[in-house]
């Protein structure tokens, strides 16, 4: 009876200790590292980079009881306090309030083809709609609504850029379809270069 939470328990110690020991490896990050990409830009691979560099990375939660973005933004700023980074939704869309509330923190835009990502967002969710996805996109479900998503994406990279135009050294763009891995990161960051590949992860080959 007690077997999965014991497994659960155990996963969890196995993760914190592997973390610990990253974190004595390359250092306690020194400022707060936030990816700004929308989903299906490469998210999942930075924030596991990010873990393994030592950093305790946040990303989705719940949302399902609240009733606005505003709730969404206070519960985001709140549980920022418990961790060094953050990916994925909401958290690049909240790129200003982020910068305001955490200042000397690192933004990383993970970007992608807006086709290529259209298409892997339709491919990934279908017609599954979602709160979060309405209130960002103006459609809960990418499926029927290309150019309002795609908008949105290009849309979203031009205002972050505009925002940190004259802080290069805050913010940088990060294509991992491209090629973009632990030297230009590590670089950026200020941490050494792990021995081993880059992480490439929630793939359309991956999940089959």
């Amino acid at each position: 009876m007690g077997q999965p939470a014991f497994h659960d328990a155990r996963q969890s110690l196995k993760h914190s200790v592997a973390l610990e020991l990253r974190r004595l490896r390359f250092g306690p990050p020194r400022q707060k590292v936030f990816c700004v990409g929308f989903q299906k830009t490469g998210t999942t691979s930075l924030q596991y980079a990010l873990s393994l560099l030592g950093y305790r990375v946040g990303g989705i939660f719940g949302v399902g009881d609240l009733d606005s973005f505003g709730q969404v933004r206070d519960r985001a700023l709140d549980l920022m306090q418990g961790f060094d980074a953050a990916a994925d939704n909401p958290w690049s869309v909240l790129f200003r309030d982020l910068d305001a509330a955490f200042p000397g923190s690192k933004f990383i835009l993970t970007t992608r083809d807006p086709d290529r990502w259209y298409a892997s967002a339709c491919k990934h969710f279908g017609s599954r709609g979602s709160r979060m996805r309405e209130w960002i996109y103006g459609a809960a479900s990418p499926v029927g609504h290309e150019a309002a998503y795609k908008d949105r994406l290009v849309r979203h990279a031009a205002e972050v850029r505009a925002h940190f135009a004259d802080r290069p050294g805050d913010f940088m763009d990060f294509d991992v379809a491209r090629g973009d891995g632990w030297e230009r990161l590590c670089g950026f960051l200020d941490k050494p270069v792990p021995r081993r590949d880059f992480p490439r992860l929630n793939t359309a080959a991956m999940r089959g």
